[in-house]
């Protein structure tokens, strides 16, 4: 265990002691809240969508099996992807999808939107926008919320390459930790930086734009 993990949250051991004990309403709701995610994340190891499903199915059957031995050094979420990971890359292998999401990452590349749209490496935030797109502080809020701008961003995520789009999802949508990211994906510190700075620039990009439009119709 490193410095950044997380300990498993009370209701994490609460979960667990549940599903020891054969509650499958536990297990469904577990089922529900990760099935899309964990497809997804196969997804980007294995060759089609039936393989991913498979995979899946083994990692819930593995999670399962596994859970006597959960000691809670990490939190569930982390253990059960830490196990999807695993069959994954090993199931991607077999395949010959062995290529590591490391090579598909060139951290000398500039990046595609100013630096100084991002606030520096000495600010807590770090890697976050400095500045609104587009000044959104002068947008009424239910312009901000509008379902045509959410809509703006979930297309813009869909149309990053695959591991730009898993990177964003997790870190900024579901507010996973850089330490997780880089466990389930497999990715060194500055991949996981790289790639999520690219990710957030190609989305704030279509965001400054969308918003651009707006103010000129």
């Amino acid at each position: 265990m490193t410095g950044a993990d997380v300990l498993a949250s009370p209701d994490d051991l609460l979960l667990v002691e549940r599903l020891r004990a054969g509650d499958e309403d536990a297990f469904m709701m577990l089922v529900e809240q990760h099935q899309s995610m964990m497809l997804r994340i196969a997804r980007m190891y294995v060759s089609t969508q039936a393989v991913a499903e498979e995979v899946v199915q083994d990692a819930w059957l593995g999670i399962l099996q596994g859970l006597p031995k959960f000691e809670g050094r990490s939190s569930l979420r982390t253990w059960m992807y830490r196990i999807l990971a695993n069959i994954a890359k090993t199931r991607g292998q077999r395949e010959g999808r062995s290529q590591p999401f490391s090579s598909l990452v060139d951290p000398d590349a500039g990046p595609s939107v100013p630096e100084s749209w991002f606030l520096g490496s000495s600010n807590q935030w770090s890697g976050h926008w400095s500045t609104l797109p587009n000044d959104w502080g002068g947008l009424p809020e239910d312009r901000l919320l509008a379902d045509e701008t959410i809509r703006v961003v979930g297309e813009a995520i869909e149309g990053l390459p695959p591991v730009q789009a898993e990177v964003i999802r997790l870190r900024d949508v579901l507010g996973w930790s850089s330490e997780d990211v880089r466990n389930v994906l497999d990715l060194s510190e500055t991949n996981q930086r790289v790639l999520l700075h690219r990710a957030r620039s190609r989305v704030r990009r279509a965001v400054d734009e969308h918003l651009a439009k707006g103010q000129h119709t």
